[in-house]
């Protein structure tokens, strides 16, 4: 495995930068709020609105907050909701679909109705409702994030579970006295990880960005916790004055994290595709 996951990373220069770029934001998720020059959240008025320099790399806020310390600092909780949130969906809506696909009938029609259902609001709207219905919190961010992915994943795998539900390994599984349940989770589900994982990378993006989205309209997050979405709403009013720096770095943080997964799509494909490995 870890030969195969060198020789895809090695075989396309992009996909080595997504891995790398990848395990960059993972290093600051985990270790960022322990090696930051500043408190996040200790306040210094008579260094405040300060632009970069030696002392503060990304200068201050209003409140003399080092900016770089808070950007680092908000890596964790939007990677936190990222990964719950798409772990979620996965097991929701993969797991649904798969078996829509597989069983059709009565499941396909109820599974295929509850995501009729989801895509007919706009789902940032419909996210932004269940976030004011339940309260901005960081898990009722994650649930919101997840119930608007709901229909995609439901989609994707019940389309590829319809078209393997015949095919000559299942039907082969079938005849050699395997239930139903081992047959979707342990034939079915491996060979339309491919495609599956190239999803868990997209929606990863947007589900960075749809926490940003409702911490910018203030949704989200609660004040002062650091989180990307919050410093760049909180930098927007600052910019017509030439404050810049206080919206730049938190959403040039938020552009990269979302390039990243976009780009790590296609290496993840390559590198769970069982075909890939002959």
């Amino acid at each position: 495995m870890l030969r195969h996951a060198r020789y895809v990373m090695s075989e396309n220069p992009v996909t080595g930068l997504a891995f790398f770029l990848f395990a960059l934001i993972a290093v600051c998720a985990l270790i960022g709020p322990y090696i930051v020059p500043h408190d996040p959240l200790a306040s210094d008025t008579a260094s405040a609105l300060q632009a970069p320099s030696w002392k503060h790399w990304f200068g201050t806020d209003q409140l003399g907050r080092d900016i770089l310390s808070r950007v680092v600092v908000a890596t964790r909780l939007d990677f936190i909701i990222a990964i719950t949130s798409v772990a979620l969906v996965f097991a929701m809506g993969g797991l649904a679909g798969i078996a829509a696909g597989y069983f059709g009938g009565w499941t396909d029609r109820i599974v295929s109705r509850l995501s009729d259902t989801i895509m007919a609001f706009p789902l940032f709207v419909l996210a932004m409702g269940i976030v004011a219905a339940l309260g901005n919190t960081v898990t009722n961010i994650v649930i919101a994030t997840a119930i608007i992915n709901f229909p995609l994943y439901v989609r994707v795998a019940r389309a590829e579970a319809n078209v393997r539900r015949e095919a000559g390994f299942v039907q082969a599984a079938r005849l050699s006295g395997n239930g139903d349940a081992r047959i979707l989770l342990g034939h079915i589900l491996p060979n339309i990880m491919p495609i599956m994982m190239v999803q868990i990378s997209l929606t990863m993006g947007y589900a960075i960005l749809n926490a940003a989205g409702l911490s910018f309209i203030g949704l989200g997050v609660k004040p002062p916790t650091p989180e990307w979405g919050i410093m760049v709403a909180e930098g927007a009013a600052n910019i017509i004055s030439g404050e810049w720096w206080i919206a730049l770095f938190p959403g040039a943080a938020l552009m990269l994290a979302v390039f990243t997964f976009n780009l790590l799509g296609d290496g993840l494909r390559d590198l769970v595709d069982p075909q890939r490995r002959t």
